[in-house]
């Protein structure tokens, strides 16, 4: 957990917020153009989110269908809130060296849990990789979200 009296650069502050939260909240677009928002658990790896769901669900089938997603994750603590929202594209994991380091990650960040084991028996786990994300800390000044590019070497690059 960060010292919120020490000033952080941008990615160190998403880094922060990512460290002291264990769940999302991840839109979705239906196949009728209507949002679809839940909130799932999620680990990550840099600035790389994973999460599982099951295969059917209506987010894995609105993710296959389009891939863009809305990510907002955060909460409020005492005399401050903050968080991110974040624009990013989602993909299926396949490669199993990956599923490997994901477990290895789960063992870490959630020691009471041995693996990546979602709740249906055919599931899928999404790699979310940021584009855009608004770091929301009213701790520095209030109502000013700090916005960010983010590339694929997964660097954050100045305001936008």
């Amino acid at each position: 957990m960060s010292d919120p009296l020490v000033p952080l650069d941008p990615k160190q502050k998403i880094l922060a917020i990512l460290a002291d939260n264990r769940e999302m909240a991840i839109a979705t677009l239906r196949p009728d153009g209507w949002p679809q928002t839940t909130i799932v658990g999620y680990i990550y790896d840099d600035l790389t989110l994973y999460f599982a769901v099951g295969r059917t669900s209506q987010k894995a089938v609105n993710i296959e269908r389009d891939p863009r997603v809305s990510i907002a994750i955060g909460r409020r603590a005492e005399q401050r809130i903050r968080g991110l929202s974040m624009a990013a594209r989602c993909f299926p994991v396949g490669d199993m060296d990956e599923v490997a380091n994901l477990n290895r990650l789960i063992r870490i960040r959630y020691p009471e849990q041995a693996l990546f084991s979602p709740r249906e028996a055919s599931s899928v786990i999404f790699r979310v990789t940021p584009k855009i994300i608004s770091i929301i800390d009213l701790t520095d000044s209030p109502g000013q979200p700090l916005t960010v590019e983010v590339s694929n070497t997964m660097s954050v690059h100045a305001p936008i």
